[in-house]
């Protein structure tokens, strides 16, 4: 199974969002709950198993910041981070 924290990216491995990318927001068991904050909001986050996604073992920063201090996270942040993430990563 895999490890996973809050704030980290994660890909879906299965289901109709196979290889889209979420930030996740809650882990409950063998469940966590995933945000991308266009389809899946931090409202309405998506509850998916733990071995249908794939942890991507980083945080962005401005997230990780405003998770150690206890700030509220908005969609706009986790479009932001996603969108940084698909970015330096489609060049590689």
């Amino acid at each position: 199974m895999a490890t996973c924290k809050v704030g980290e990216f994660a890909k879906s491995k299965a289901g109709h969002d196979k290889e889209q990318i979420f930030i996740i927001l809650n882990i409950e068991d063998e469940y966590v709950y995933l945000a991308d904050g266009k389809s899946r909001s931090i409202d309405k986050p998506k509850k998916k198993k733990i071995k249908h996604i794939q942890v991507i073992n980083m945080i962005d920063v401005e997230l990780q910041k405003k998770l150690e201090a206890h700030i509220p996270i908005h969609d706009e942040d986790i479009k932001r981070a996603i969108k940084l993430y698909v970015k330096e990563h489609s060049q590689v």
